[in-house]
């Protein structure tokens, strides 16, 4: 843990001109603290009055951004993994005040939708610097917005198994919560409403894309764009658990778009439903199905 001079309490209000910078520490095994100690001189040398927020957990932290937010700011600059980008997310989504992103996380797959720095705090605060901004689409469910893909199926299963689970620690968990779940894994049944169309169909995975990656690269939505105003709907059809091993590492480049059991729907809003399933955007946990997702055409300001 580094220690922030520039921390002040959270009922403090925020200067319009001065930029807020939420910060998890333990993002990437202690990368978003380096992460911060490398870009907050950047970001004061180049003129921005810095405040830095650190939340107790996770509803902490997005209290306060929204707090900032809501009370003036610059912008909102969050350094850490996609996790920390979705509470940013929350708090400025709508606003106007612009995102920026110093990754530090596992996968950051926002930043790589950008085309921001990954690996180089110095280089993604001089983005920052720069001033240039797009607007970009979100998704919504209910009261949360994701900016990246809600998984629905099979690798929602996984993740919910992980995180039940004490050991291992990073991606070794997953890996292993992968192999007991594709012991007794089958296709399950869907319900989908696409927008005034309905279908009824057997899947082993459903994914509702913003952005075409989750998981740090795994491009299951292959081709989605981020202000088209629509959402990529993918289905992979049912299939043999070999075939389905088979077809995970063509995930990384996109090419299982070729893939007879691959489906694809562009829509405005879905709603998703399957028994026992519980869905989860931007690596967060968001509920069980049925879950309905719109597309909030232009509704993040980003640094990039």
């Amino acid at each position: 843990m580094i220690d922030y001079p520039r921390q002040v309490s959270a009922a403090a209000s925020s200067d319009p001109l001065e930029t807020v910078v939420l910060v998890n520490p333990s993002a990437g095994k202690g990368r978003g603290a380096r992460a911060a100690a490398a870009a907050l001189p950047v970001l004061e040398a180049g003129g921005h009055r810095v405040r830095v927020v650190v939340g107790r957990d996770g509803a902490d932290a997005e209290a306060r951004a929204r707090r900032a937010v809501q009370s003036g700011c610059r912008a909102l600059v969050a350094v850490g993994g996609d996790g920390l980008a979705h509470i940013a997310v929350q708090a400025v989504a709508g606003t106007g005040v612009p995102l920026g992103l110093v990754p530090a996380g596992t996968g950051n797959d926002l930043a790589r939708y950008l085309g921001l720095p990954r690996a180089d705090a110095v280089a993604a605060a001089r983005v920052i610097l720069a001033g240039r901004s797009r607007t970009i689409d979100l998704a919504r469910i209910g009261d949360r917005s994701f900016s990246t893909v809600l998984a629905a199926g099979f690798d929602a299963i996984v993740n919910e198994r992980a995180n039940t689970m004490t050991w291992p620690r990073g991606q070794m968990r997953y890996n292993l919560a992968t192999l007991a779940e594709l012991r007794t894994f089958r296709a399950l049944p869907y319900q989908l409403q696409l927008d005034d169309r309905r279908l009824s169909t057997e899947a082993m995975l459903v994914a509702v894309g913003n952005g075409p990656s989750f998981g740090g690269g795994l491009q299951i939505c292959a081709g989605a764009e981020l202000d088209d105003g629509l959402l990529d709907v993918v289905l992979i059809k049912p299939m043999s658990r070999i075939e389905l091993v088979r077809t995970y590492p063509m995930l990384f480049k996109g090419t299982h778009v070729t893939h007879p059991l691959y489906e694809r729907h562009r829509v405005r809003r879905v709603t998703v439903a399957a028994p026992g399933i519980v869905g989860y955007a931007d690596g967060e946990r968001i509920g069980r199905l049925p879950l309905t997702v719109t597309s909030m055409p232009r509704a993040l300001t980003v640094l990039a």
